[in-house]
C-alpha cells in the first residue's frame, strides 16, 4: 500500500471511529476505558525503550530472510539494525499497548509470531514476569540479535522459537494445554494470517484474546481481518485500524466496533 493510500484509509478510519462514549457493553467500555485509552506512564515501559534506543543506534548490517510480506518501508535484503528499528518496529504508543493488554489479562502463556529485534517481546515478557512468552522469528540474524537483547539485559521468561512461523507454530501448539494471548505480527498476507488463526483457534478458551497487528496493511490483510471478524467463534473485535483485537466470550453477543485510539 503506497504511502497516499494508507494516509487516506486513516483518515477516513479517524473520522468513523468511536469514542468510547459510543462504546455501550460494559466489558467493551471498560477495556477500553481502563486499559486501552491508559495514557499514564508506567516503570515497565522503560527498559524495552531503552533497547529501542540502543537498537536504532547500531549500524551492524544483516542480511533478513524475509519470509513474510515485507516491509511498507524497506525491501533491501541487507538492512542495518538502526533502520529495521526505525522502520519495522511497533511505535511505542501500539507496543505499550499490547503490554498493557497482556497486563491486564495475565496470561500464563503469551505466543509472539514475529520476534523483530525484540522490543514488543520484551514489553510483553514485562506484563508476565511469572508467565513465559514464546517467540518465533523465521530469520536467524535478527533472531540472534534479538535474543542478544534478552541475555544483555536478564530477560528469562522468553524463548525464541528460530524456524518458519509454518513450521514452529504447530509445534508450539502441541506443547500448550490453550492458547491464552497470541500476537500475530508477521507475514501479513491473507492466507498465511487465516492459518495461524486457525491453528490457534483449535486451542483457544472463551478467555483467549487473540491481537492482530497491521490489520490494514494490505488489501489482503483487509480481507483476512474481515474473515477474522465474521468467524463463529469469535464474539467481539475492537479495530484500532493498526491493531484488531479479537475476544471469544460466549456470554457477548456478537459485535465489532471501530475504536478512535
Amino acid at each position: 500500500m503506497n504511502r497516499l493510500k494508507a494516509a487516506l484509509q486513516y483518515f477516513q478510519y479517524y473520522i468513523k471511529s468511536n469514542t468510547k462514549h459510543a462504546i455501550h457493553p460494559p466489558f467493551a467500555y471498560t477495556l477500553l476505558t481502563e486499559v486501552i485509552l491508559d495514557r499514564k506512564f508506567k516503570q515497565a515501559y522503560t527498559l524495552p525503550e531503552i533497547i529501542r534506543k540502543e537498537m536504532l543506534k547500531n549500524k551492524l548490517s544483516i542480511e533478513i530472510e524475509d519470509l513474510g510480506a515485507g516491509s511498507i518501508n524497506n525491501f533491501k535484503k541487507n538492512r542495518n539494525i538502526k533502520n529495521i528499528a526505525k522502520y519495522s518496529l511497533k511505535s511505542p504508543k501500539y507496543a505499550q499497548l499490547i503490554y498493557r493488554l497482556a497486563k491486564h489479562f495475565q496470561p500464563n502463556n503469551i505466543i509472539e509470531i514475529g520476534t523483530s529485534l525484540g522490543i514488543t517481546s520484551v514489553y510483553l515478557a514485562q506484563a508476565i514476569p511469572n508467565g513465559k512468552v514464546i517467540t518465533i522469528e523465521g530469520c536467524r540474524k535478527t533472531a540472534a540479535i534479538a535474543q542478544q537483547n534478552f541475555n544483555n539485559h536478564h530477560i528469562a521468561n522468553i524463548e525464541i522459537a528460530n524456524k518458519n512461523f509454518d513450521e514452529a507454530l504447530p509445534l508450539i501448539l502441541n506443547n500448550l494445554n490453550k492458547v491464552e494471548f497470541v500476537f500475530f505480527d508477521g507475514n501479513h498476507r491473507k492466507e498465511p494470517t487465516l492459518n495461524y488463526f486457525n491453528l490457534c483457534l483449535q486451542n483457544a478458551s472463551n478467555d483467549s484474546v487473540f491481537v492482530f497487528d497491521d490489520i490494514h496493511w494490505s488489501e489482503e490483510m483487509d480481507e483476512a481481518w474481515k474473515c477474522i471478524q465474521q468467524n463463529e467463534s469469535v464474539t467481539l473485535t475492537l479495530d484500532l485500524h493498526f491493531l484488531g483485537i479479537v475476544f471469544f466470550k460466549k456470554e457477548l453477543s456478537k459485535q465489532n466496533f471501530l475504536i478512535r485510539f
